[in-house]
């Protein structure tokens, strides 16, 4: 395993401190925790099976497993998955941070990750001990470099930039990855959560326009923890090939990577219920409608942001850590896109998970910022 760095977020303490100086109390829109309670009928499931006294099974039970699948049926355009091709996961992102290593790369095996991304992709890599590189467009490495691709990690919609990748797209990183024998992992956790033209459906690695009908080396990762405000419960799952998802199943029996049996039961639940989804989602389109309004009239500018939780924010004349001072003063804590690679120097992200009320400080604030 390589040295990591500092986890990245622990360079914002001075800015949350000056923030929490504000007269009228810090807003923090900045990591992206879900700030509403987690509906009812999941608290319920949970509650109602909490005599766990036997170990969970790894691969998930039955139950579970055919919730997914008739989820990917329902909401992502997937019919036809087969319980064997999918497995719950203890978050998204400890199978983000391991997949290379599930996987066996090592030696000159490369992973390529977008190039405004998630940093655990590249923290991933570097617990394999394997090189990372960020490229939007694999095809057009060198040879020798194509050469080394393992896993190719796509993001849509993305995080921090909430830019969505259409069926096209999509594919083309899919064939082109079969041309070298690459695994694609689609890094879907945002898909419900589309907005603009993505309202009705964000496209999604398995589906038979992209897949071709074909899932071989293919990987989709989800998680309920935006969509169903259960980041405390760490409840996710990966779908697709499954071979592979035989080869990690074993592996995490090995390991004792078991998602435990009660968030099972309430993941099942959850993923049966689309009503609060559509709640949740409406909360956050109200929050991004005034946070939109509030920043692109105080003469910031927004970019992508098509889906997801967050908005990429720019200002002229402002690099992100000024723009992360500027916030702070007005008591807004944000994220600084040099966090997400060199391409965001430039932007913060902000996020709509927060309060009704503390949106409603954001706004009043916002235009005091520049």
């Amino acid at each position: 395993m390589r040295p990591l760095p500092e986890y990245p977020w622990e360079s914002l303490k001075p800015f949350r401190e000056q923030a929490a100086q504000h007269p009228d109390g810090v807003v923090d829109l900045s990591i992206g925790t879900p700030a509403d309670p987690t509906p009812a009928i999941i608290q319920d499931a949970l509650a109602a099976n909490t005599d766990a006294h036997g170990y969970p099974p790894t691969e998930g039970s039955v139950q579970l497993r055919e919730a997914i699948v008739q989820w990917f049926a329902r909401r992502r355009k997937t019919a036809g998955l087969g319980i064997d091709a999918v497995l719950p996961t203890v978050g998204s992102k400890e199978l983000v941070a391991w997949l290379p290593t599930l996987l066996g790369l090592s030696g000159d095996d490369l992973v390529i990750h977008p190039v405004t991304a998630y940093p655990t992709y590249g923290v991933g890599a570097d617990l394999a001990d394997v090189d990372s590189l960020a490229s939007d467009e694999p095809w057009n490495l060198d040879g020798s470099t194509k050469e080394r691709i393992k896993l190719i990690w796509v993001n849509s919609p993305a995080n921090p930039t909430g830019a969505v990748m259409d069926t096209e797209q999509l594919r083309k990183v899919v064939q082109f990855a079969r041309t070298i024998g690459a695994v694609v992992a689609s890094d879907e956790c945002y898909a419900e959560l589309g907005w603009d033209d993505w309202e009705e459906h964000v496209p999604g690695l398995l589906e038979p326009a992209v897949s071709e009908n074909n899932l071989e080396n293919l990987l989709a990762v989800y998680s309920m923890s935006k969509q169903s405000n259960m980041a405390g419960y760490r409840a996710s799952f990966i779908a697709g090939d499954n071979q592979l998802i035989a080869e990690l199943t074993n592996l995490r029996k090995h390991a004792g990577m078991m998602v435990p049996a009660p968030i099972q039961h309430a993941l099942t639940v959850a993923l049966g219920d689309d009503q609060h989804v559509q709640e949740q989602k409406d909360r956050y389109r109200r929050r991004r409608n005034q946070l939109k309004e509030a920043l692109t009239t105080a003469g910031f500018s927004i970019t992508h942001s098509q889906a997801g939780l967050y908005l990429w924010v720019s200002a002229e004349d402002h690099d992100c850590w000024s723009l992360v001072e500027k916030f702070a003063a007005a008591g807004i804590v944000v994220g600084p896109g040099s966090f997400y690679g060199p391409v965001g120097e430039n932007n913060i992200r902000i996020s709509l998970t927060a309060s009704d009320e503390a949106v409603a400080q954001a706004v009043k604030r916002i235009p005091q910022v520049l």
